[in-house]
């Protein structure tokens, strides 16, 4: 069997990022993804200010649009306008952004293989063997799953989660006049599901439009995204890509390792638990836990995901507690300068919103209204 230093299984942002960290480590890296680059992922594609942190150096960010306007209803009532006089977000494609990414960990000297299935994981000792669907198994001294909340490493290690979402998607080519009117601006609808938010996310030519909201109401949550498609003016025009995707975010207790195999991104339930955003944590927790395999300190992983990822996580589940109860009190807030300051500036990548949760009148103010 060929042996590695770390396995990567799977090929999105937390796992070549954790490539790329681990080669420039000097590791022995291979990289095993399902799918060949440039694919298709469902996912609203706006970089905040943390990504494009994780990022700088490693790639020019193949960004379509940067989004300096906003435009938030609640439900599609009481509009309210918001401009800045520089971008809070970056719009990418996935296909891009993850290509770029898969350049950059193979210029850092990882082996990327494409089209491999991970199929099985065992524990030999001082090694892990990763067995493909086809083709001589290969063994490596750490392996990190990057194969999302549903695959194979996230079940090995065991993560449990505490809150599993469904977000639908459509992707729809815009004419030139569309495209001047969305040009440099986002929308974000807070929705009638409790939890529910629905986006539209400017890329050039397209328009990236999607909800979320809590698994288990499918129907109505079909419903709202026909509704706001509807209500934007946009339901003639034939989507290039019509998807949907659960996101699962981890129970506070999950475990992020076993034995030699760590999980990173969706794999390990990594997301920020308001707005369900992922690429951050992705990139993050990717390059934790190649720094650490590299090292051969996996227990660093767990307690720096803990320390630097946990706590934004702690915060977001308390703003969504209140949040699903009390929405119209955030779109109020946004209609003032304050809001819209911390909005701006949490995009931006400021820690903004872990700050105010960690306050004990801003944590009061949260249990009141949840």
């Amino acid at each position: 069997m060929e042996m590695w230093d770390v396995a990567v299984v799977g090929g999105g942002p937390a796992g070549m990022s954790a490539a790329h960290a681990a080669a420039r480590a000097g590791a022995r890296t291979v990289v095993l993804e399902k799918a060949t680059h440039p694919r298709y992922k469902t996912c609203g594609g706006g970089l905040l200010g943390t990504s494009l942190a994780a990022v700088s150096g490693l790639i020019d960010v193949p960004a379509d649009d940067w989004v300096g306007r906003a435009t938030f209803t609640l439900d599609g009532r009481r509009q309210i306008e918001r401009t800045s006089d520089r971008p809070v977000l970056a719009m990418v494609r996935r296909e891009a952004f993850d290509h770029a990414l898969r350049k950059a960990a193979a210029e850092a000297g990882a082996e990327v293989r494409e089209r491999v299935t991970v199929r099985g994981l065992e524990d030999a000792g001082g090694h892990v063997v990763v067995r493909p669907s086809s083709g001589t198994p290969l063994a490596a001294r750490a392996v990190i799953g990057a194969d999302g909340s549903s695959g194979i490493t996230s079940r090995h290690v065991g993560v449990a989660y505490a809150q599993v979402d469904l977000g639908l998607e459509v992707e729809l080519p815009i004419p030139p006049a569309l495209r001047e009117r969305w040009r440099g601006r986002l929308l974000i609808d807070w929705g009638p599901i409790p939890g529910s938010y629905a986006w539209v996310f400017p890329k050039g030519d397209r328009l990236t439009v999607g909800v979320i909201a809590e698994r288990g109401q499918g129907a109505a949550t079909k419903a709202y995204l026909r509704g706001f498609v509807e209500r934007l003016g946009l339901s003639g025009i034939e989507p290039v890509h019509d998807s949907g995707h659960l996101t699962r975010c981890r129970t506070p207790d999950s475990p992020l390792r076993r034995g030699r195999v760590l999980v990173a991104g969706d794999a390990g339930g990594l997301l920020e638990p308001w707005t369900r955003e992922g690429i951050s944590f992705a990139l993050r927790s990717g390059t934790y836990a190649g720094e650490a395999a590299a090292a051969g300190d996996l227990g660093r992983y767990e307690s720096t995901v803990e320390a630097q990822l946990g706590t934004e996580m702690w915060a977001g589940r308390k703003l969504l507690a209140a949040y699903s109860r009390r929405p119209g009190a955030f779109h109020t807030l946004l209609a003032t300068p304050t809001g819209w300051s911390l909005f701006a500036r949490f995009c931006r990548g400021e820690p903004v919103l872990l700050n105010a949760v960690r306050r004990r009148s801003v944590r009061a103010a949260l249990r009141a209204l949840s």
